[in-house]
């Protein structure tokens, strides 16, 4: 889970990475079946980073200092 701000922007710049890999490979592979079965494992870590960040901005800052 993300616990600072810090934590927050690297995750956000990662599914950012992550998401430019896809358009890319959206782009470059040729094959269907190919494209699928290497872009669902990248759809899936930025859906479980995606969460992630949803989870962290629901918090109230004050509220991220009492948990940890």
């Amino acid at each position: 889970m993300i616990s600072n701000d810090n934590e927050l922007q690297t995750t956000m710049k990662r599914i950012e990475r992550f998401q430019n890999q896809l358009a890319y490979l959206r782009k470059t592979e040729t094959n269907p079946d190919n494209y699928h079965a290497s872009a669902s494992g990248f759809i899936a870590e930025i859906d479980r980073m995606q969460l992630e960040v949803r989870e962290y901005l629901s918090l109230h800052p004050a509220e991220i200092q009492l948990a940890a």
